[in-house]
């Protein structure tokens, strides 16, 4: 249907926005384009990339890798379905040679749909304020066209160790050229951009804010289960949290209770027990506390008749209050 479409000059006004039979071409569309972009684009660029098991085919692409992929099958399969409005032939070699075009022409409507340079240049001014010094001017460029990607850099805002590589190719200096001292580098670099406030908002400052912010893989222990992340507060804090939540469902459990004329006494202590003397909750079974042991007191006093006597009476009291 494809192919008989494109042969007749007929694809693009079928493929149309709203047309019902668009979604069936779109789905023909990407089982013909995807291994001309694998084979023409990806493979060529992962293997720039010094990714050669990504070069090896689509289920060996990395997830970013994997997401271009996607991206540049997209862009194809666009172009396809909008220019085939002359009578195409041979489809496989009409859909290769736009390969190159239809992907860099998607790539700057995605770079300008972020806000970023559609072709990232150094500007005159910028280049002044670095001293023409050839290693920071290919910095700034990449840092420029870095902003506009939709990749991550895993849990930093810049790509370290790449850059690091390259700086060693363009300073010659192998072993000073750390993902410490290029950090520094883009330092200098973003410095010498925010002399232009306006500029480096709207090119900088506004693309990298609308990258995905990067996300920590939750650690596990020597069992496998995910560690407890650092509470926000004191451990005492959550002891105290805790504990008033507690006494809130015994006040609760203690005027059902009680208006059902069940005696005081009695209740208050079984109530005490169910309540504070189960397991262990999740916040107070883990140290430190100033206690050792936060319930104990409680619990423990419900066998000396004179604290009991104590305790009933301010347990009556509260339960009196009104909420």
């Amino acid at each position: 249907m494809l192919s008989d479409l494109a042969a007749d000059g007929l694809l693009a006004a079928a493929a149309a926005p709203g047309s019902p039979r668009r979604a069936a071409l779109t789905r023909a569309a990407y089982d013909l384009v995807w291994p001309i972009v694998f084979t023409r684009l990806t493979r060529r660029v992962e293997l720039q990339r010094g990714h050669p098991a990504c070069a090896s085919g689509v289920d060996r692409l990395a997830d970013d890798c994997l997401d271009r992929f996607h991206d540049d099958v997209e862009a194809v399969i666009d172009d396809l379905l909008t220019h085939a409005r002359q009578p195409i032939l041979r489809l496989e070699a009409w859909v290769a040679a736009r390969v190159g075009a239809a992907t860099v022409n998607a790539h700057r409507r995605r770079r300008g749909a972020r806000g970023a340079l559609q072709r990232p240049r150094l500007p005159g001014w910028l280049a002044a304020e670095l001293g023409q010094d050839r290693w920071l001017s290919a910095l700034a460029v990449d840092i420029l066209v870095w902003v506009g990607v939709r990749g991550t850099a895993g849990t930093g805002t810049w790509p370290l160790e790449s850059w690091a590589q390259q700086r060693a190719r363009h300073t010659g200096d192998w072993t000073g050229s750390s993902p410490a001292t290029v950090a520094r580098d883009v330092d200098r670099v973003l410095a010498a951009m925010r002399r232009r406030p306006a500029w480096y908002e709207s090119f900088v400052e506004r693309p990298l804010g609308a990258k995905q912010p990067p996300v920590a893989v939750t650690g596990v222990d020597a069992y496998g289960e995910p560690i407890a992340p650092l509470p926000l507060t004191e451990p005492d804090q959550q002891v105290e949290s805790e504990l008033q939540r507690l006494a809130a469902e015994a006040v609760r459990a203690l005027r059902v209770r009680l208006a059902t004329g069940e005696p005081a006494e009695a209740a208050v202590a079984e109530v005490i027990r169910s309540v504070f003397g189960g397991v262990l909750t999740s916040t107070l079974d883990q140290p430190p506390h100033l206690a050792a042991d936060p319930v104990g007191g409680i619990t423990g006093a419900l066998t000396e008749p004179d604290r009991l006597n104590r305790i009933v009476a301010a347990a009556l009291t509260i339960v009196a209050t009104p909420d």
